[in-house]
């Protein structure tokens, strides 16, 4: 029986799956590989670089593309080694010749490569093994280098510049072709050299990079695919919202697909019976349960908003602000998959901007005392206003010691109310997030369930403001963002929160509660703070 992989490669005997060749630009990568070009395939963790590979190679040793021997290898153990070239060189020529002849039945590399290294030295041992490889055989040598961006300062310009310096050998002497795969673009490595005491771009270390592809997405389309050879194996079908939630929450990132899928399918003790169609209900039950588990890809993702670098491309979208990321920044979040490849600046899909501030308010979540059965009514309903009310008092008395406690400081308010709203929500609803670069303000969706055989939902539209000039102009910008939001949303309430950040004003201006009619008579809750 086939079932969702997610974890390692893919293998079409026990998993569901896109054609890993089916992703590439196969002619193109042919192109360059007969052309004697090396280059680079990067995408994000968990994205099926590796299967691609694996394919790839297999193609390349059938013949069916021209005779090539054609090695995968993975570097990543490597890693362990970092500045110590020796060991990392060690690692690395064993790697190559074990793949080789685990692949090829060919044990040349591995007779030949520890009296190399001990001879020449961890400075051209794999320059040397690959001229004596490529020349014990007429047919051309492919090299196919996985997580390259594993290795680490010294390590990494090693290998990179013995592959550049025997570059012109190629292909009697030397690979014809050479693919390095990693999370991110050689161009963007920025290589601490403790040996030269300096910073080396990855550029420079592999100037004779023709190109560099990025392994895109599952389309909607392919989408569809995967989770139609399930119903194909199984009988058990999808609803048409179940493939739309799935596209929507996911915009094809392969893993959270998988994990989706998986979870609603195979874990889930309703999903296992195959004579019901999996819903949208439980597609958003599982979305829940990956989080709350903080999943390994995830939680991996998660880490990576520690480093300055990604707060710098993502504190201006959680707080509504005008970014100020530098480009390189900006490409290395990109690479990392968090947010979308494409502009404008946005995180990469609704399961990441849950994560993103569920991650940067975890502490506070767990530290904040409120308890869900306050916020509910009689009907079961979530009276939010008494809940601003709460929140309004609370952020009054304790924001400035919160505010300490928060690394992204220009989103801080913001992520304070999320972490409170999430903490009543926690008891049974849920919160949908939107963020966008530069548009001033930061879209909460509350879904509250109302019960019922019919199993509706309740929303609530929670727009954030920060105060920037004359508060009336705030008001009516913010208004009319929250009534456009509501209208979008079809709920049933709008409530505005403006953050006064103004320093000379006190906190009786700051805190007050007022509304507004906006078109078609829609009123719209207003929260100053």
């Amino acid at each position: 029986m086939r079932y969702f992989n997610t974890a390692g490669p893919v293998d079409a005997v026990d998993h569901y799956g896109i054609p890993p060749l089916q992703r590439l630009d196969l002619a193109e990568v042919l192109a360059l590989i007969r052309q004697k070009k090396y280059f680079v395939l990067h995408a994000p963790r968990q994205s099926g670089k590796t299967s691609a590979l694996l394919a790839l190679r297999d193609l390349l040793n059938s013949g069916a593309e021209g005779d090539f021997r054609g090695v995968y290898f993975n570097v990543e153990g490597a890693h362990a080694m970092r500045d110590d070239v020796d060991r990392a060189m060690r690692t690395v020529l064993d790697e190559m010749a074990g793949w080789a002849e685990s692949t090829l039945g060919d044990g040349f590399p591995d007779e030949v490569w520890p009296a190399i290294l001990a001879r020449s030295g961890s400075g051209s041992a794999l320059r040397r093994v690959l001229t004596r490889w490529a020349a014990a055989d007429v047919k051309p040598l492919v090299l196919l280098i996985d997580e390259i961006d594993a290795l680490v300062g010294d390590s990494l310009l090693a290998v990179l510049r013995q592959l550049r310096a025997g570059y012109v050998l190629r292909p009697q002497q030397f690979p014809q072709s050479v693919i390095l795969c990693g999370v991110r673009d050689v161009r963007d490595y920025r290589i601490r050299s403790r040996s030269e005491n300096q910073v080396v771009t990855g550029g420079s270390a592999f100037n004779i990079k023709a190109e560099s592809l990025r392994l895109g997405d599952f389309s909607e389309r392919e989408v569809s695919a995967l989770l139609g050879q399930h119903t194909a194996d199984t009988g058990q079908a999808f609803t048409p919202e179940a493939l739309a939630t799935v596209w929507e929450q996911t915009r094809g990132q392969p893993w959270l697909v998988n994990a989706l899928a998986y979870e609603a399918c195979f874990r889930s003790k309703a999903g296992r019976d195959r004579s019901r169609p999996i819903t949208a209900a439980d597609i958003l039950s599982a979305r829940e349960k990956l989080i709350l588990r903080r999943e390994t890809h995830l939680d991996q993702l998660a880490d990576k908003l520690q480093e300055e670098r990604v707060r710098r491309v993502v504190e201006p979208l959680l707080s509504g602000g005008s970014g100020r990321a530098r480009a390189h920044d900006l490409e290395y979040v990109r690479d990392l998959g968090l947010v979308a490849p494409d502009p404008p600046v946005r995180l990469a899909n609704p399961i990441y901007a849950e994560v993103v501030p569920r991650e940067l308010t975890w502490i506070t979540q767990e530290e904040l005392a409120e308890e869900t059965a306050w916020y509910v009514g009689a009907a079961g309903d979530l009276q939010v206003n008494e809940l601003m009310v709460k929140f309004q008092q609370f952020f009054r008395e304790h924001s400035e010691h919160w505010r300490q406690r928060f690394q992204y400081q220009e989103a801080w308010p913001q992520l304070l109310l999320q972490a409170f709203l999430q903490r009543i929500v926690n008891g049974g609803g849920r919160i949908d997030r939107e963020y966008g670069l530069g548009r001033g303000r930061t879209d909460l969706l509350l879904e509250w369930p109302q019960g019922g055989a019919d199993g509706g939902a309740a929303r609530y539209v929670v727009e954030c403001k920060v105060r920037r000039g004359d508060l009336e102009r705030t008001i009516a910008e913010g208004v009319e963002q929250t009534a456009g939001y509501l209208d979008r949303c079809g709920a049933e309430a709008g409530h505005l929160v403006i953050f006064d950040r103004g320093a000379g004003r006190s906190w009786d201006e700051k805190v007050f509660h007022d509304y507004r009619q906006a078109g078609g008579g829609v009123r719209i809750e207003i929260w100053g703070m």
